[in-house]
């Protein structure tokens, strides 16, 4: 490994985890924000449309703009929104302005999907670099930076620290994170202007691997979301367990998903892309089953243990796989994104109608379908034949 692929490595992993944190670092005091603005809790959730409806929408145009502008660039322009955003939620929750905190959400999700895609085009870049597979890895990173967040936030919140302050110093944070991981990025060589190398985003919509490689992600992000929202609920309301029993729960969760993405390359290598996220697709499959079995809390443990181990891949394989293509990358993994993410948009609000309805259990039973979606798109995975990425097994 050279060393300026070994530093690109560490950079990456490193902004990866600045995500997380940023991310994490005020979503965790979003019930303080709530009462600093004076909303009620259907109120929080109308201005939290900001910040997924911008992130949503800003998914599809960042593709071009990585292209344009290369990696680099974008994760620093998308990390200053960010930081102005994050600047904007504090400066509305001392006013008690919810204009102001609804402006700084928009930067937050506009900032915050430019970074995502831009990160991992550099991060695919890097592990074609390497030859071997590590993009788990990387959005292992981001796993242990939303832990940081949450962490740094309660802590703040027991010290009583103001939503304000917490959020001004991630930014400055974030901030100086990402002003000095760019440096150690892979050259690039921006694209001239009126030249398309890697095609246009209304091209790739119309790919059939690319729209399966989205599906692949819608599922498994699906199967992750619902998960890391109604696991700890499903604890508390189905299996009248405590809610610290509902926290570990999560915990066990996000741990095994976590691992999962630290030592998942290792399965990649091995059985290939397709093959093993169809295994971990079926992990996730039988970890569902135990928890909405209504067996009793030790096996909702340990199906929290296998469904976070099961939908820990998917999302990064497919981030790889998107980006096969160097040059192609950027709006492929935007394309995909676009379809993917709709899984942390849609996934909440149907999850929680359905409960309402019939139960947190029956409700969880829709995820079948998710990990059915995953399993179907897997096979687009498959390396294409003009690379040589690592595994090589399919």
């Amino acid at each position: 490994m050279s060393p300026g692929v070994r530093a690109a490595k560490i950079a990456v992993a490193v902004t990866f985890a600045t995500n997380g944190v940023a991310f994490a670092g005020w979503l965790a005091r979003a019930p303080a924000v709530r009462d600093d603005l004076g909303l009620s809790s259907a109120g929080l959730g109308l201005l939290l449309l900001c910040l997924s409806g911008a992130a949503v929408a800003a998914i599809p145009l960042s593709g071009p703009i990585v292209q344009r502008l290369g990696a680099a660039r974008t994760v620093l322009i998308g990390s200053m929104s960010v930081v102005a955003g994050l600047l904007g939620l504090g400066a509305g929750a001392a006013l008690g302005s919810v204009p102001v905190a609804g402006l700084g959400l928009l930067l937050i999700g506009l900032g915050n999907s430019m970074w995502d895609v831009a990160m991992n085009v550099e991060g695919a870049a890097v592990e074609r670099h390497l030859g071997r597979t590590i993009m788990p890895r990387f959005h292992a990173a981001f796993s242990l930076g939303t832990v940081a967040g949450a962490g740094l936030s309660a802590l703040a919140a027991h010290l009583g620290i103001s939503v304000t302050a917490q959020v001004s110093v991630t930014a400055v944070l974030a901030a100086v994170a990402s002003l000095l991981t760019i440096r150690y990025f892979l050259p690039v060589h921006p694209v001239p202007e009126g030249d398309h190398p890697g095609g246009r985003v209304r091209d790739a919509w119309r790919e059939p691997r690319t729209i399966l490689i989205g599906v692949t992600l819608l599922g498994f992000g699906f199967t992750e979301g619902a998960a890391n929202d109604w696991l700890a609920i499903t604890l508390v309301d189905g299996y009248h367990a405590s809610e610290t029993v509902g926290a570990i729960g999560f915990g066990f969760f996000v741990t095994a998903m976590t691992l999962g993405r630290l030592f998942g390359g290792v399965i990649i290598e091995r059985w290939g892309r397709v093959a093993g996220l169809r295994a971990t697709a079926l992990v996730a499959l039988a970890g569902l089953l135990l928890v909405v079995s209504g067996i009793g809390t030790p096996a909702v443990l340990a199906g929290a243990l296998l469904w976070g181990a099961g939908a820990s891949l998917g999302f990064p394989i497919g981030m790889s796989a998107a980006a096969d293509d160097p040059l192609r990358a950027a709006i492929r993994v935007s394309v995909a994104g676009s379809i993917g993410y709709g899984a942390f948009l849609a996934g909440p609000p149907l999850i929680g109608l359905l409960a309402e309805h019939f139960g947190p259990l029956r409700a969880l039973l829709v995820v079948l379908i998710a990990i059915a979606l995953g399993l179907i798109g897997a096979g687009a995975t498959r390396p294409l034949p003009s690379t040589t990425p690592v595994p090589t097994a399919d």
